[in-house]
């Protein structure tokens, strides 16, 4: 099967940090474009970030520039989204992606994204 496992979410103050982890399993998406969704209480699920096969393009929702960074190291299977200056309005459970055909372009359409992760939740304090 198939899986991708996010970890890292947590209970952090406004201003902090978090690095969330996300690894697959079953299969490599090396060749796939990567993404991170947020969905919160009573609202839709939102693209946050994405990055392409090789890493050399990434993809900001206008929320997170600047604060967010994603990254990827297709080695080890594994994409992560570095958090800083959260805000009470980052708090959502967190979910990784992997878009379902080799090297297209980043989305930031959920529907072009086959495998998904269980989600972490991320909660900020004010």
């Amino acid at each position: 099967q198939v899986q991708l496992v996010e970890s890292g979410g947590g209970l952090v103050q406004a201003g902090g940090s978090l690095t969330l982890s996300c690894a697959a399993s079953g299969r490599t998406f090396s060749k796939n474009a990567m993404g991170w969704f947020r969905q919160a209480p009573g609202k839709e699920r939102e693209f946050v970030a994405g990055i392409n096969w090789s890493g050399g393009t990434t993809s900001y929702a206008e929320s997170a520039k600047g604060r967010f960074t994603i990254s990827r190291d297709n080695g080890k299977n594994t994409v992560s989204l570095q958090m800083n200056s959260l805000k009470f309005e980052d708090t959502a459970v967190y979910y990784c992606a992997a878009e379902s055909t080799a090297y297209r372009r980043i989305s930031s359409l959920g529907a072009e994204y086959d495998y998904w992760g269980q989600g972490t939740q991320v909660t900020v304090s004010s």
